[in-house]
């Protein structure tokens, strides 16, 4: 699983990401909030862990902007202040969980595990982007008409519909889709299979990126 981290104090982020990646965990490291913004936007990441007081953006200015842009990934803030106003605050500009500084290290890694949990049970059951909608449970996508999708069809469909607009290397679509074939090749013949399937129901969004590379799903360009 993959994780962002935006802590601005070196030291506890170092320790932060040696605890994490010692427990099984991949970590990308930033340390200011603008810095946190761009990598939710352009990653996938199965919890994020921001710091409150960071340079150039605070943390809940942070992730009031990624909030904004649709994405749901939990968030658990890490701070110094212990009062319940500031716990509300932060609740409610998007957070999902917090710690008070200082923290236990296993405490943090239980809040991770329990936040990644959640996000792996809850999908919202219709998932909507553009002209789209794809209903998870049923497969079916939908525009100008309703195709089922086949069930690794429908994952795909269901990742990319999770992170519109995010680049999805190949690697990361292969193992969040496809980890139980035996060849990444795979991964180019469903995005084909998909391509296909958006045009038959006149969506307006499409699939970029050629065969090895990244993909990204994003609306269609007016000509």
């Amino acid at each position: 699983m993959r994780l962002l981290l935006a802590e601005d104090e070196v030291e506890m982020s170092r320790a932060l990401v040696a605890v994490l990646e010692h427990s099984g965990y991949e970590v990308d490291a930033v340390y200011n909030g603008l810095e946190a913004i761009k990598k939710a936007k352009s990653g996938v990441y199965s919890c994020m862990i921001f710091d409150i007081m960071m340079p150039k953006l605070d943390g809940m200015e942070a992730i009031r902007e990624i909030r904004s842009s649709g994405d749901t990934t939990p968030v658990i803030f890490l701070t110094a202040k212990a009062e319940i106003d500031d716990r509300i605050a932060g609740l409610d500009a998007g957070a999902d969980d917090y710690l008070t500084k200082p923290f236990a290290m296993g405490e943090l890694l239980a809040r991770v595990r329990s936040m990644t949990r959640r996000q792996e049970s809850y999908t919202p059951k219709v998932l909507h982007y553009g002209n789209v909608s794809f209903d998870v449970d049923q497969h079916e996508v939908k525009s100008d008409n309703t195709i089922r999708l086949g069930g690794k069809e429908a994952k795909l469909m269901e990742f990319f519909m999770l992170n519109p607009g995010k680049e999805l290397s190949t690697d990361e679509i292969y193992q969040r889709v496809f980890f139980d074939e035996k060849t990444k090749d795979v991964v180019w013949m469903y995005i084909n299979y998909l391509r296909g399937t958006l045009d038959s129901i006149a969506a307006d969004i499409e699939i970029l990126g050629e065969k090895d590379g990244s993909f990204q799903i994003v609306k269609r360009r007016e000509d």
